[in-house]
């Protein structure tokens, strides 16, 4: 009898444990993913509480009470970050993706044409806002450490690709884009900005004209040199990118469509009209491409003093060492124009 008792309570308990590690099994290792999709993106933003990161989670797995009861078990507390799961995940995979594997999303921008509007296309991508970017790069301290200014601290923002955490607060933002600025700034690079006498800052305003100047990569050389030949006789830039710059601050508006400049336009007081002001403008019209910002450090070396749009090549200009020939490169455009219909 005693030994039937005894048969009885061992095969208890072996069913007992044997439930026991299957549920333990269940809640660790099988597949508890709800998504259909080989991979699912997971947000959980910094506000958020542990109740509602947990709401956040439980919206992709198939059985939340599984996940929870893995989470107890584990000691995880939900933390902030992008994280990336794959179909057919358990309790035990998730957790550990939740725990250590924020991913780091690819950001991608090039020429912006101010600090907003970059912010604003930053705003999209990643956790923080635009106007806590707008701050961090506005922040008086900041810009006094670093020698820059609100009307060029856009230069320190390279066109590039960037893995960055979803995360990621303006303040870090920011300081990630002074990091690859100066590390832009190569040996070589400062080498030719020292023999051509500009700081870091001027040599991205004066590649912003270039870049607005000329689209064709392979000419910007020619065009950085003319302007650089230019200020080494103290003339005026006399760019007409920069006057449309100073229209569109004048008017509070960067996304104006403006096509031709006016005589009259050329007359508009602001420090960025290099019609009425020598020098190179005190901040970047636009964010130029580094092929442009290389245009500049590396100019061709020429004679040219003026340039106007060649109306037989597209996108390109027609060059002159003089204002005799450039009037007639001048007409020539014109009377293009005319024929199209374009100029009256």
């Amino acid at each position: 009898m005693i030994k039937r008792i005894f048969i009885a309570v061992l095969l208890l308990g072996f069913l007992v444990c044997s439930i026991f590690i299957f549920h333990l099994y269940r809640v660790f290792f099988v597949s508890n993913t709800a998504f259909e999709s080989p991979k699912q993106e997971v947000f959980i933003p910094s506000s958020d509480t542990n109740v509602a990161a947990y709401d956040t989670i439980a919206r992709v797995v198939e059985r939340f009470d599984f996940f929870q009861q893995a989470a107890i078990r584990k000691g995880y507390m939900p933390m902030p970050g992008r994280f990336v799961f794959d179909k057919g995940m358990n309790n035990n995979e998730l957790i550990n993706q939740l725990r250590s594997e924020n991913k780091p999303i690819r950001l991608t921008f090039n020429n912006q044409n101010t600090l907003m509007h970059l912010a604003a296309y930053i705003d999209k991508k990643i956790e923080t806002d635009s106007f806590a970017i707008m701050q961090a790069f506005y922040d008086v301290d900041f810009l006094h450490e670093n020698g820059l200014t609100q009307d060029n601290v856009l230069s320190i923002c390279l066109p590039n690709s960037y893995d960055v955490f979803w995360n990621i607060t303006a303040e870090q933002f920011r300081d990630r884009m002074l990091r690859q600025y100066k590390a832009f700034w190569t040996t070589k690079r400062e080498a030719a900005r020292k023999k051509i006498k500009l700081s870091r800052e001027e040599v991205i305003a004066l590649a912003a004209v270039v870049h607005k100047e000329s689209y064709r990569v392979d000419e910007r050389p020619l065009v950085a040199g003319v302007y650089l030949n230019r200020l080494r006789k103290r003339m005026r830039l006399q760019a007409d990118p920069t006057v449309i710059y100073a229209l569109m601050r004048k008017a509070n508006n960067y996304d104006m469509d403006i096509r031709r400049v006016l005589y009259s336009d050329l007359k508009i007081r602001s420090p960025y009209n290099t019609y009425l002001n020598k020098g190179i403008p005190p901040g970047p019209i636009t964010m130029p491409d580094l092929s442009a910002i290389d245009a500049v450090l590396f100019a061709t070396n020429h004679k040219y003093l003026y340039f106007v749009a060649d109306p037989s090549r597209s996108g390109y200009h027609l060059f002159a060492t003089n204002l005799s020939k450039h009037n007639k490169n001048k007409k020539e455009y014109t009377r293009w124009l005319r024929k199209k219909n374009i100029y009256r």
